[in-house]
């Protein structure tokens, strides 16, 4: 599991992101914690965290990977 911090401030940020990361993780395999001060982005597939990135970078937003 890997868990991302974001600049999505809202449900239509999470729609942009839910766009590109379909057909890459699966719609029960990625979350965002918009309450959370980092708005986490947690992703349960097994994915590179650069495509993770990408795809998020591609919806117009910012992500970087949080250490555990």
């Amino acid at each position: 599991m890997m868990k991302f911090k974001t600049n999505a401030k809202c449900n239509g940020c999470v729609a942009a992101i839910s766009s590109k990361l379909e057909g890459i993780v699966d719609a029960g395999d990625w979350s965002v914690d918009l309450s959370s001060p980092n708005k986490v982005l947690t992703v349960k597939a097994d994915v590179p965290a650069e495509v993770v990135i990408a795809a998020v970078k591609e919806a117009g937003l910012k992500a970087a990977l949080l250490e555990e």
